[in-house]
């Protein structure tokens, strides 16, 4: 493709011609493949330099044109004998150009995308079950993973680079993808990642303390939630058509409602709603209720636990009906998610205690795992979780304070320490835990079981999970939030293979 072709969708974008030894302009090159890594540069690429946080790809030029680059993109001057486009900020050009690149696969799929703190995951995972039950090709982008085609990649971020987004859409529409289902985060839509991604209808599931070393305040992450339905959704080739669907059972979803100019599904327990759920019940073998909805009244039944959980189930059936679905494959599709990854997951025990693992690393998210296990009636609750470093520190103390009021037993250890010291981002969490548990256990005090409510400390991850299997009994939970379907640990700059699902089977079997 030409490079006019490409660059023509970035307004102010200038065009410097390569220039031959005699200072006479070389024929516009044709563009075979498109990159931000100048590593990956093939030749006859395109390379864009992208000024990232830890690097600029302007320091890379030299490398990608060694590698074959016949163009570059950059937003800073830069003289190089090879076509050169400048534009305002690269990254923002990247996704417009590489949608450009690759067909604008998103144009003939429709595309749903989910924001919120949290429940994205369950959210994604439900529509594509209730898609699939209605007949539907579905691909599905999120934090556990990309899978289409019943072939499942690794994600290392919840949403792809814009490149990588536009390439995995082409790929979908290659293989015969009718529906993709994305997780859209605040990082993605404030880094332009889903730039040039057309979308069809918007999901917003909450909004709660989340990413505030990135976006340093609730009134600026919330800011950014919101482009989504007030930017992203009112522009390009499917505005006007496109719906959002706004949970209305938390206060964000109602100030959002107000303010965004979209047609809207609204989804909550109020009767006022586009989609509303009465007679709920929620167990352990499950959750259960009646859905209304403009195709009529039906019952619905999911093997997913937690209150929390029916909102999620409300969000999914309110995108169904967003996207013209038929009342039975919505019901079916509900039933039949059996589980999410890492998501209340639980792990069997022999001995008759109810073992969970699950990503909560959120107050909000902490605060509902720990409501939904305790309407288990069980006879103890064991919480062990972390904090990751590196990250928002304002939220320590609140997750301490929740497990301190939630919990029998809060096992404070580590999450994902990165470059923080793991006993200090514990020291930040302890004044919320002993704001409601007083009492520090010993491992050794542990060994009569939990008697009385309070917490341990114990920086080591494996070490954790086995002292609070030691310290359960028969009947109790068990919970290990925060890393949920996470394979890997993050230590310094080292990633080393860790998953709490594995490590629980493994203490078991240790016992």
């Amino acid at each position: 493709m030409k490079l006019s072709r490409l660059t023509e969708v970035i307004p102010g974008a200038e065009y410097l011609p390569p220039m031959d030894a005699r200072g006479n302009a070389l024929p516009e090159p044709e563009i075979r493949s498109i990159h931000y890594r100048s590593q990956d540069v093939r030749p006859g690429g395109l390379f864009i330099a992208v000024a990232g946080f830890q690097a600029d790809g302007h320091a890379f030029i030299d490398d990608a044109l060694a590698r074959g680059a016949v163009a570059v993109m950059v937003q800073k001057p830069v003289d190089r004998p090879v076509a050169v486009v400048r534009v305002p900020d690269t990254r923002a050009a990247m996704g417009p150009v590489a949608g450009r690149f690759y067909g604008d696969p998103s144009r003939g799929m429709t595309v749903i995308g989910i924001t919120g703190t949290n429940g994205k995951t369950t959210t994604s995972l439900l529509i594509e079950s209730i898609l699939t039950a209605a007949g539907h090709s579905v691909g599905v982008i999120g934090t556990i993973d990309c899978h289409f085609g019943g072939r499942h990649f690794s994600n290392p971020v919840t949403t792809p680079e814009s490149l990588d987004l536009q390439e995995i859409l082409h790929r979908m529409r290659g293989a015969g993808v009718t529906d993709v289902v994305m997780e859209a985060s605040s990082h993605a839509i404030d880094l332009h990642r889903i730039d040039g991604c057309w979308m069809d209808v918007g999901v917003f599931t909450n909004l709660s303390q989340d990413h505030l070393d990135y976006h340093e305040n609730m009134e600026a992450y919330w800011a950014c939630k919101k482009r989504l339905f007030t930017r992203h959704l009112t522009h390009g080739p499917k505005r006007g058509r496109a719906i959002a669907v706004i949970n209305m059972d938390v206060p964000h979803g109602r100030e959002l409602s107000g303010a965004v100019a979209l047609d809207q599904v609204t989804v909550g327990c109020a009767q006022d709603n586009t989609v509303w759920a009465e007679a709920i019940e929620c167990r352990l073998d499950g959750t259960s209720g009646e859905m209304t909805t403009p195709r009529g009244r039906v019952p619905f039944r999911s093997p997913l636990v937690g209150r929390h959980n029916v909102e999620n189930i409300l969000c999914a059936a309110g995108a169904a009906v967003a996207a013209g679905v038929d009342l039975p494959s919505i019901q079916e599709g509900i039933a039949r998610l059996q589980a999410v990854p890492g998501r209340l997951e639980a792990v069997p025990d022999a001995d008759g205690r109810f073992i969970f693992v699950d990503y909560a690393h959120t107050p909000d998210a902490l605060e509902n795992v720990l409501h939904a296990v305790n309407a288990l009636k069980a006879r103890k609750i064991i919480c062990v979780f972390g904090c990751g470093g590196d990250r928002d520190r304002r939220k320590r103390p609140m997750m301490g304070e929740i497990a301190g009021r939630l919990a029998d037993l809060s096992v404070v250890t580590s999450d994902n320490p990165r470059t923080e010291d793991p006993m200090a981002i514990i020291q930040e969490m302890l004044p919320g835990v002993k704001q409601r548990a007083a009492h520090e256990y010993t491992p050794e005090a542990l060994a009569a079981g939990v008697n009385g409510r309070g917490f341990l400390v114990e920086p080591d991850r494996r070490k954790a999970i086995r002292l609070a299997l030691q310290a359960s009994r028969p009947g109790d939970v068990v919970l290990v939030a925060g890393k949920g379907h996470e394979t890997y640990q993050i230590i310094g700059r080292e990633t080393r293979p860790f998953d709490d699902r594995i490590e629980v089977r493994e203490a078991l079997r240790r016992r």
